[in-house]
């Protein structure tokens, strides 16, 4: 006779479910589950090391050292996951799912990221497709360890899950978009950089996408996508910014009217431009004292 004892929480969280599971066991045992629809997850892995395999039609995914891992990945319902759990590797897992039929109805900011990080995931072209995966920073290592020693009941252990789910996946896209940043090679590094100088100095005729990647000899598609990784917004949402910013400089610094202002940063229509300030900076340009 051996010992073993398994939980699995299942907790689910507007279009998110939420599945904490541990195990632990005085022999070795596997622990199995699945999805029962395809769906896009994360799995965040605390204690213990354990064993982890995906096994579907087509082949196998294993990976042999779990632990501090967060792991994004596509599975549908012919996938099935098995963990090896023993004395020494004790089991320790947090995963956040959301059905692909879920994707569009996610706010915009998360589906957005699910779309830009996690293309592959969104576009599976198999049972099983494994996205990106790190170990986890300090920060997020809190994170999992508070939610396997929660000790709230209710409402308020709700509300508790929620704010660290929350939290769990900010740290993971952010994480996520810093790792890809550093893969930018330098030489692509500088382009984007002249593709910022570029702009600057044409606020008020700026050049098309194509033109601008005509200019610095990067495609169009990868313009766009490695200059939101490197600088946070897309290419003319920053051009946007610049000009709204010159703008305020020449108005607060009375060295231009607002109508003279918006024309110089290539606005036509004062209209525009005031709405476009105001949303920006929370007040209107002639209200600039």
């Amino acid at each position: 006779m051996y010992l073993s004892h398994v939980t699995r929480d299942i907790i689910d969280i507007n279009d998110f479910t939420i599945l904490v599971e541990t195990a632990n066991s005085d022999k070795v045992i596997q622990d199995t589950c699945f999805f029962d629809e395809p769906v896009i997850a994360v799995a965040f892995y605390g204690a213990g090391n354990v064993d982890l395999e995906f096994e579907y039609p087509t082949t196998s995914k294993h990976y042999n050292y779990t632990k501090g891992l967060a792991l994004s990945f596509y599975s549908d319902e012919k996938v099935l996951c098995k963990h090896t759990v023993s004395k020494n590797n004790p089991l320790e897992c947090v995963v956040i799912a959301t059905a692909t039929r879920h994707l569009n109805r996610l706010p915009n900011q998360e589906g957005e990221l699910f779309s830009e990080l996690l293309e592959q995931l969104v576009n599976p072209k198999d049972h099983y497709v494994e996205g990106p995966s790190f170990f986890m920073t300090p920060e997020m290592l809190k994170i999992v360890n508070d939610i396997f020693n929660m000790k709230y009941e209710g409402k308020a252990r709700m509300m508790f899950f929620r704010s660290q789910i929350t939290a769990l996946l900010s740290h993971f896209f952010g994480q996520l978009a810093i790792n890809r940043s550093k893969q930018i090679k330098t030489k692509d590094r500088t382009r984007l950089e002249e593709v910022k100088d570029i702009l600057a100095n044409n606020l008020n005729n700026p050049p098309s996408l194509t033109e601008l990647s005509k200019a610095i000899g990067l495609n169009a598609t990868k313009l766009k996508k490695e200059f939101k990784e490197v600088f946070g917004v897309p290419v003319f949402k920053y051009l946007q910014n610049e000009r709204l910013i010159t703008a305020h400089d020449l108005i607060s610094n009375k060295e231009a009217t607002v109508q003279e202002a918006a024309w110089h940063v290539g606005y036509d229509s004062l209209s525009s431009f005031s709405n476009a300030f105001a949303n920006k900076f929370g007040y209107r340009p002639s209200q600039i004292r």
